[in-house]
């Protein structure tokens, strides 16, 4: 199993710390440094920056949302991103939710899978640089009965295949995720509930003829240390709040979702509740202490190799790490953590 890290959000008051951390999960022998983006900093340019401060680390957007861009200036940043790190870029997508979609970017959010398929099926014909043609419907290339013409990428990839991820929680678009991508993105990732999300992966593997042989299964988890673990736990609630809280409307919240399909029904309607009606400090002391560890690593280096173990065993590959704590001699402390729980679970 190999190590990630998320720089999550830029702008969030980190900004100073991020390259170091980056730079320091990049000599540690870390795979792969993601960054988010959702109405605030774009990830492209963030990681073109990372790229050009590392060495050897893959950089991964986490995601690029697929109503931002057409697939065609996806496929455009992707192989530019590609080019200028020396092929260590990851394509990851999602479709946002329908608050920022509508909201910000005025697409319309209807269709969430088939525009997926699509806008994958495009990126791929882009990136093999293959005349541009697409008749589908949400996409048509070129336009019909006008001047524009099929025309190809004029960027020269570094790798013949460039690796794309789908960010997805619902058992349909998993089932998707695995049968068109090469990756998955998951968040607040349970080994004790990994059937939820693996099952519907392989599902779509098995479509696509294939196995999960060679499919990256990429969770991004939060890594809390110290020997209190609730006091640990107590440092992610307001994280955990947020999302299952404020992460979309009352009636379309993935990650409540998620955790109602968990078993956490009654904690994740009171979380919701609290948020919505501007509660935040109740809303994250109703977060169960349950649900942080079940989605986090917790503890010391010792508690944090047995969780990594059941990570492993629950079919993780890459285990993307989103260390708490605003200081950066917290973040790099648990970057260290994070690999020396790798080696003491014996997955390095």
């Amino acid at each position: 199993m190999r190590l990630g890290i998320n720089l999550g959000y830029w702008g969030l008051g980190l900004d100073a710390d991020n390259i170091a951390v980056a730079q320091e999960a990049d000599r540690l022998g870390y795979s792969v440094c993601w960054a988010a983006e959702a109405y605030g900093s774009d990830a492209a340019t963030v990681l073109s920056y990372v790229a050009a401060k590392t060495e050897r680390i893959d950089v991964g957007s986490a995601i690029f949302q697929i109503p931002a861009r057409t697939p065609a200036m996806t496929a455009m940043t992707a192989a530019t991103l590609d080019t200028l790190s020396g092929g260590r870029f990851r394509l990851g997508l999602g479709v946002s939710g329908p608050q920022v979609s509508e909201g910000w970017y005025g697409v319309k959010f209807d269709k969430p899978l088939a525009r997926t398929r699509e806008y994958v099926e495009i990126i791929r014909k882009a990136m093999s640089r293959e005349r541009l043609v697409h008749d589908g419907a949400n996409w048509t290339l070129p336009l019909p009965g006008g001047p524009g013409k099929a025309l190809k990428l004029t960027v020269h990839p570094v790798r013949e295949h460039l690796p794309i991820y789908i960010a997805s929680m619902g058992p349909k678009n998993l089932e998707l995720t695995g049968e068109i991508a090469d990756g998955w993105l998951g968040l607040f990732f349970s080994p004790e509930h990994a059937s939820l999300s693996v099952d519907a992966l392989a599902a779509g593997r098995a479509k696509a003829g294939l196995t999960l042989d060679g499919f990256d299964l990429c969770p991004t988890v939060n890594i809390a240390v110290g020997d209190d673990i609730h006091a640990a736990a107590d440092t992610l609630r307001d994280y955990t709040a947020l999302y299952l809280g404020g992460m979309g409307s009352k009636e379309k919240n993935f990650y409540s979702q998620l955790a109602r399909r968990m078993g956490f029904e009654q904690a994740a309607d009171e979380v919701q509740t609290r948020y919505l009606a501007h509660d935040k400090p109740g809303a994250a002391a109703a977060v169960p202490h349950d649900f942080i560890d079940a989605t986090a690593l917790l503890g010391d280096t010792a508690r944090i190799a047995d969780r990594m173990q059941a990570y492993a065993a629950a079919g993780v590959t890459t285990l993307t790490l989103a260390p708490a704590g605003w200081t950066l001699d917290e973040r790099i402390a648990a970057l260290r953590t994070g690999v020396d729980a790798l080696e003491r679970a014996g997955l390095a």
